[in-house]
């Protein structure tokens, strides 16, 4: 079977279209989180959202070569969530799910399609990604339950505290309000993902 003819090709065009719409609802997320002072978390969104660029790249790479010439359309009909509004915390818990659905709902069983279809390169794919989508999930449901619980900037045990703009490290149970080193507000640069390891 020639993958222009496959389930995989259109399988491929919606995973293009899901990636390059994640990628820009997370720079509304990174922008808003920017704005409120979050520069930390903004940044952690921000290299999921590249992350989310590359996905789309690889997808859009195998659909390329589905075809010598130019692929002028692909008429794929998709569901695509608009959930995100201006709001950090609903945010972070919508984006969690859309990575959920994403790995477990698409990708995966668009792995499945692409081996059973012969495309074993694009199943594999399909899987690797499906498993950052999961590390993705895991990120944003870290960040939505400190912030819900108000332990971004407070812990109940002691750890190690980094200001991103300067470097400086201190231990302790909450983050500092201002780096004694440099000045920075604390949302600004304060951030702690205990069980991420970050």
């Amino acid at each position: 079977m020639k993958l222009i003819d496959s389930q995989t090709y259109l399988n491929l065009a919606k995973a293009f279209s899901a990636e390059t719409q994640a990628r820009t609802r997370y720079e509304f997320m990174e922008y808003g989180m920017r704005y409120n002072g979050y520069k930390t978390m903004a940044e952690i969104v921000d290299s999921i959202a590249y992350q989310e660029f590359n996905h789309a790249r690889m997808f859009y790479t195998f659909l390329q070569k589905a075809s010598d010439k130019p692929i002028k359309n692909i008429d794929i009909a998709g569901g695509f969530p608009f959930k995100e509004k201006w709001d950090i915390l609903e945010n972070l818990k919508f984006a969690a799910d859309d990575e959920h659905v994403e790995a477990y709902e698409i990708y995966l069983p668009a792995a499945k399609v692409a081996r059973e279809e012969g495309f074993e390169d694009i199943a594999n794919l399909f899987e690797l990604t499906a498993k950052v989508e999961m590390q993705h999930e895991a990120v944003f449901l870290e960040l939505y339950n400190q912030m819900k619980n108000n332990t971004l900037y407070k812990k109940d045990h002691e750890v190690m505290w980094m200001c991103s703009g300067c470097g400086h490290m201190a231990m302790g149970k909450e983050a500092w309000e201002t780096c004694p080193l440099c000045g920075a507000k604390q949302g600004t640069v304060c951030l702690k993902l205990d069980s991420l390891n970050q």
